[in-house]
């Protein structure tokens, strides 16, 4: 598979649908599908026609969470870089002045989660299974995930799901607001495209000032937040116990 591939991108009038393509191995976030993801997203950004996002998962999922087969080579440094980088490009999803929906099918875990959060609303089915698990294998969130979780949930709940490593079903997900709404499995994506059109009827001028203010609104602080994420993040994933962790995590793949 080319590494432009690993993410599709199709219109649909005024709607932009992308799709993360490694149904294989659960549409799991390589550095190849980052660097996809970037050049769609800049085609995005100049092109009037598209006024709203769908962002979803190839097959009946959405994204199981990060390519740990590339954690174990990570130094420190490298980490480091890597996750800056992971984070610009999800910051560009954020800031891209269109609404994007995540349309989130049975699995949405770790940096799936962190690619739903950076998304404007999120739809899920009821049946999904949503959550962050990196504590569980001695590492943490990278691409924004902590800091985006305290902005939607507040600390109280992002502490809990965070720390816990729970995974949720679309419903509890619902219930803490996480997502923004909750329907059968089969609706999803097409719940996510009316939802998207009806937002692509609005005046793309007014929506995009809109969304910069609701941005503004949460306070400029989220910049520094990501960049102690990458270093502290970064610094987690190198450590021993997470190398042994991970080693067994993969052990149990193959």
């Amino acid at each position: 598979m080319a590494n432009d591939d690993v993410v599709l991108y199709e219109k649909e009038d005024r709607l932009g649908i992308i799709t993360i393509n490694r149904p294989q191995v659960k549409n799991a976030l390589s550095m190849p599908v980052f660097s996809a993801l970037d050049r769609v997203l800049d085609k995005i950004a100049v092109d009037e026609e598209v006024r709203t996002l769908v962002v979803t998962g190839a097959g009946k999922g959405f994204v199981a969470g990060a390519d740990v087969n590339e954690l174990p080579e990570h130094t420190i440094l490298g980490g480091w870089a890597s996750s800056r980088y992971q984070q610009s490009v999800f910051t560009k999803l954020e800031r891209i002045g269109k609404p994007s929906i995540a349309a989130i099918g049975a699995f949405c875990l770790g940096g799936g989660l962190e690619l739903a959060l950076s998304c404007t609303f999120r739809v899920a089915s009821s049946k999904a299974k949503i959550g962050f698990p990196e504590l569980g294998l001695g590492i943490m969130p990278g691409f924004g995930g902590t800091e985006r979780a305290v902005r939607t949930l507040g600390y109280a709940k992002a502490a809990d799901l965070l720390l816990s490593h729970l995974t949720i079903d679309g419903v509890e997900a619902y219930r803490i607001g996480l997502v923004h709404r909750v329907v059968e499995p089969d609706e999803v994506l097409p719940h996510a495209k009316e939802w998207g059109r009806r937002l692509a009827s609005l005046s793309p001028v007014a929506v995009r000032l809109e969304l910069e203010l609701l941005l503004h609104g949460q306070g400029s602080a989220i910049d520094h937040g990501l960049a102690l994420e990458s270093a502290l993040g970064a610094m987690a994933v190198t450590s021993e116990e997470a190398k042994e962790l991970l080693a067994k995590f993969l052990a149990k793949q193959g």
